[in-house]
């Protein structure tokens, strides 16, 4: 699979980490790396990174080309991606977080590319992907989303509630981490007042696109979850608190959600008192804590974590190869 990165920020340097130091993603060909920052910056970010720590052998930049591990990558500065080599190449990861017209998206398919995949909730994409959920869709699209983190997280999770058990209604609270769109400082951010606070010393209530998108993803639940976030200070993985309604009571919830677990693979377990550090680099859309599950008659509480950088990269390596298998 021949693939380029366009946009090297959290995301697009988190799947090429993994693609460096996956064995089993030695068959991936980055053809290229494309962003607007200095080729020297990339390099650095790329090296040294404040979650995850240095990149196992380094990482340099040298005559255009980013060389890490055993891998030379050229380093490209197009705006557009109608600007980029991209004849021959199976597959564009759009990790821009940009793309949000049409003919933006249609640019990487006109200068050769087969597929486009993006790194996000799209309005504009064929169909929105969540591994786990609704893969079945993903047909012959050649623009595709792969919805946002917290829907990777809760889509699988509630399909197989709702296909073991019947899923009347439900309520999910994200406790995410802070991201790039909060201000270190308070300052102007746009018209969600509270998220133009200072993201690492507050609790931030705001909103999540993750509802809307499991009615996109899961249509036959459309109406019947809703979804609030509030942002943590915390600079990596975050958390689903889901309450449901369901038409058949567990009576034994723990280990039905353990088998649950065990059946999907991309939901895991964590049995000890963990904390959200212990987390971190887990590739799992989410890992539910059976312990802090909690049932009353028809209504169940379940907790989990995800790893909302390293987990999300992990599905959208896992989409591209979905995306490539269709020949």
């Amino acid at each position: 699979m021949r693939i380029v990165i366009h946009g090297f920020g959290r995301i697009g340097r988190m799947i090429l980490r993994q693609i460096l130091i996956t064995p089993e993603h030695s068959d991936i060909e980055v053809v290229a790396v494309n962003d607007l920052a200095q080729p020297e910056t990339c390099a650095y970010l790329f090296k040294y990174d404040s979650v995850f720590g240095p990149l196992p052998g380094g990482a340099v930049a040298e005559n255009g080309r980013l060389h890490a591990g055993q891998r030379s990558i050229p380093l490209l500065t197009g705006v557009k991606m109608s600007d980029l080599p991209l004849t021959d190449v199976d597959l564009v990861l759009d990790c821009t977080g940009a793309t949000k017209h049409r003919a933006t998206a249609e640019d990487a398919l006109t200068a050769g590319a087969t597929a486009l995949l993006i790194s996000g909730p799209s309005d504009i994409a064929d169909v929105t992907v969540v591994k786990g959920a609704n893969e079945d869709r993903i047909g012959a699209a050649r623009i595709v989303s792969n919805a946002s983190c917290t829907t990777n997280a809760l889509a699988p999770l509630l399909r197989d509630l709702d296909t073991r058990f019947g899923l009347i209604q439900g309520h999910m609270t994200t406790i995410h981490c802070y991201t790039g769109s909060q201000p270190m400082v308070d300052a102007p951010r746009g018209p969600d007042l509270a998220r133009n606070r200072a993201g690492a010393v507050s609790i931030v209530p705001t909103t999540t696109s993750a509802a809307k998108l499991i009615d996109r993803v899961l249509p036959d639940l459309a109406g019947r979850v809703t979804g609030a976030a509030v942002r943590v200070p915390a600079i990596s993985v975050s958390a689903v608190d889901l309450v449901v309604r369901l038409k058949t009571p567990l009576h034994d919830p723990e280990n039905a959600l353990r088998d649950l677990a065990d059946k999907n693979p991309v939901i895991g377990l964590v049995e000890d008192p963990c904390v959200s550090v212990d987390l971190r680099g887990r590739t799992e859309s989410l890992v539910i804590a059976p312990k802090e599950t909690m049932g009353t008659g028809d209504q169940l509480r379940i907790f989990g974590w995800y790893d909302n950088e390293w987990g999300f990269s992990a599905r959208m390596i896992d989409v591209a190869r979905l995306m490539h298998s269709r020949g």
